[in-house]
């Protein structure tokens, strides 16, 4: 076997930081590697090394593949960001001229993009096609999404987004794929189909190196390296520790606000969303009284990310629905910030667009004030409290650095903590514990728990994983296709 990578003594880190240290790590053509390690071990650090974006600070590393023979699929699985697209803010995907404006899978992975603001589409000169047509539909075929071509990405559910973006990477002939993250937000089924997908392209000559959590770790994966050790075992030699030390639940100072009063925190009668001619949301309704906690479920592409956001009142179709919000038919005067001060938020997309300038205090103090960002002095006594909770979160050694300078499951915990830090009478949480290591994941759960026992807080959870759903969860709405198949 020929070497493709070859670190010693090698040092990963920040500037000012060191995360791994002294790696000895040989990576030979014909295995396939997966990293993984608790949130903050340099995992992807690792990953952007390798892909040679980033340098090391000590020691030495070689990569005999040519640079442009290396494939990098990041974690952020935006089209926004990784392509030239007309997508310009998180808002996008629901509203439907957007959706039509954005370019199709077809467009993306031939090079056709057209430049965003265009008006006159034919004023465009486009380059030649990327990749034989024929060529394009083998892979398509292969990768599952050949169905998907003519879609528009603004459509996609977060599975089709991920099997959009491997293809689009695969088309290019790598030598050497490398993934962070690829199952995150993922259901069952896209999950077991992405697994196929991998081990295939595994089989067909091109070398697989990923983060992924034990439990995800696909078939085709012949060697795994454990962080911040840097340990390195063979596939069928590799236990996954487990973590045994007593689990601490955050305890939270006594909030600034007490709670306002209502009877329902949400009320939705026969809710209907089209794009164009999908039928995103069909005839749903839903109450939910005050204190009820609840799981949303549903597989990817189901709706539910769309009706969380007639809630949070990011959808413009808002108005063209019945529902209530705390006892208030939506669309009779209030402000879309009377609505959120009233709702603590996270979600995949949130993480994805919020902005990584700010430091880590200044992420958390925004969500007394529903902005993306700290923007004001604050007085003494929210200073104060903040103190207090920051600590109570842990994050004191982080809360000057930038969100930047975090991993992705750091700055999912530094959001979560945003989400709570105004004693909110509805909490939404979508898909929270995405980047978190399962010590982190059963802490949170444990915390939501404890801050979910009074009948004060109203719960809505979402997740594809049933040990994440906190154990207060005692209703159920299951979304398919648009429509409520299930409600307990």
């Amino acid at each position: 076997m020929s070497t493709l990578f070859k670190l010693e003594n090698a040092s990963i880190g920040w500037e000012r930081e060191t995360i791994i240290r002294g790696l000895n790590l040989t990576i030979q053509a014909g295995e396939h590697w997966a990293l993984v390690g608790p949130t903050g071990s340099g995992k992807s650090l690792l990953l952007s090394v390798l892909a040679e974006k980033r340098s090391i600070l000590n020691g030495t590393f070689q990569a005999i593949p040519a640079k442009k023979d290396i494939e990098l699929v990041a974690s952020d699985f935006s089209f926004n960001r990784n392509i030239a697209a007309t997508a310009t803010f998180y808002q996008q995907r629901f509203n439907s001229y957007a959706s039509e404006e954005s370019p199709t899978v077809w467009e993306v992975l031939q090079e056709q993009v057209k430049p965003a603001g265009t008006v006159d589409a034919h004023s465009v000169e486009l380059p030649p096609l990327a990749y034989d047509e024929d060529y394009l539909q083998q892979v398509a075929t292969q990768l599952r999404v050949s169905h998907l071509l003519e879609r528009h990405v603004t459509s996609l559910s977060n599975g089709e987004t991920r099997r959009t973006l491997l293809t689009r990477s695969f088309l290019k002939k790598p030598k050497v794929l490398i993934l962070d993250n690829p199952f995150v937000g993922l259901d069952v089924t896209s999950r077991a189909s992405l697994h196929e997908i991998l081990n295939h392209i595994a089989e067909s000559g091109t070398t697989l190196l990923m983060v992924a959590p034990p439990k995800d770790i696909p078939a085709a994966i012949t060697n795994v390296l454990v962080l911040p050790q840097g340990t390195s075992v063979t596939r069928e030699n590799y236990v996954p520790t487990q973590d045994l030390t007593e689990r601490k639940v955050i305890e939270l100072p006594k909030p600034l606000t007490e709670h306002v009063d209502f009877s329902y925190a949400i009320h939705m009668r026969n809710i209907s969303i089209r794009y164009g001619e999908t039928q995103v949301l069909d005839h749903v309704n839903w109450a939910v009284k005050r204190g009820e906690k609840w799981a949303l479920l549903g597989p990817n592409g189901s709706g539910k990310s769309t009706l969380l956001s007639l809630i949070t009142g990011d959808n413009p179709q808002a108005y063209a629905n019945d529902f209530d919000l705390f006892d208030r038919k939506r669309g009779t005067g209030e402000s879309i910030w009377d609505i959120k001060k009233k709702i603590g938020f996270v979600s995949p997309e949130l993480h994805l667009y919020f902005p990584r300038d700010q430091n880590v205090w200044k992420v958390i103090a925004s969500g007394l004030f529903d902005t993306m960002g700290l923007f004001k002095v604050l007085k003494p006594d929210l200073v104060e409290y903040l103190e207090a909770y920051i600590a109570a979160f842990e994050l004191q050694d982080l809360k000057e650095k930038k969100l930047s300078q975090l991993s992705t499951g750091q700055q999912r915990l530094v959001l979560l903590a945003r989400a709570l830090v105004k004693n909110p009478p509805l909490l939404i949480l979508d898909e929270p514990c995405q980047g978190l290591d399962t010590d982190q994941m059963t802490r949170f759960r444990d915390t939501v728990d404890a801050l979910s026992e009074t009948s004060e807080r109203t719960l809505v959870y979402v997740s594809h994983y049933t040990e994440e759903i906190p154990t207060c969860v005692t209703h159920t709405i299951r979304l398919n296709q648009g429509k409520v198949v299930e409600m307990v």
